[in-house]
């Protein structure tokens, strides 16, 4: 016969071992909703950053920024410069904002450069390509060497990607101006 002391301890066992099962149940559930959870706040993110780009205001900044044409630097400053130009200067440092902010999202792996690129975000090479040169400028005279940092690492590591799934890919020329083929 079993005494009331080996019964004890194999209930004892047995509630250890119910106590375990359901402790890794718990962590595997919470894992599940912690993947779920983050997933879900990476969506939306994402949609954040479309529906502040890419809506009709954000497409209207950045075609006229695409569409500024300036000779050298001081041409452009005097053009598109906030001394002579207030709401062109608002919108340049605004879009080029966004896009620095992106990419401090991207190098610290918090979006991909995948959704980026599936979103059609191919625009912010064409933007960093026509102002790369305005950029390197004014960190010289006004910003510092790591102004827009995250705009230019952006940009190259779009670049990569997309030469990754397409080693022809060159930028056009014509950024946003129609060239036939010759």
């Amino acid at each position: 016969m079993v005494d009331a002391q080996t019964i004890g301890i194999l209930v004892t066992a047995a509630s250890v071992t119910v106590a375990a099962v359901y402790y890794v149940m718990t962590l595997r559930t919470q894992q599940r909703n912690m993947k779920l959870t983050l997933e879900t706040r990476r969506v939306n993110l994402i949609d954040s950053i479309t529906t502040r780009i890419v809506n009709v205001e954000g497409m209207r900044r950045y075609f006229e920024l695409m569409n500024y044409e300036w000779k050298d630097y001081e041409d452009f400053e005097n053009k598109y410069g906030s001394d002579n130009n207030i709401d062109s200067a608002a919108k340049r440092y605004s879009v080029w904002s966004d896009y620095n902010t992106i990419g401090t999202m991207v190098r610290n792996g918090i979006i991909n450069i995948e959704d980026l690129y599936d979103m059609g975000q191919l625009g912010i090479v064409f933007l960093w390509a026509k102002y790369r040169s305005i950029i390197e400028e004014g960190r010289k005279r006004y910003n510092g060497k790591n102004y827009l940092r995250d705009f230019e690492y952006l940009a190259d590591e779009v670049l990569k990607y997309v030469k990754v799934n397409d080693p022809e890919y060159r930028i056009p020329e014509s950024l946003t101006r129609y060239v036939p083929d010759k």
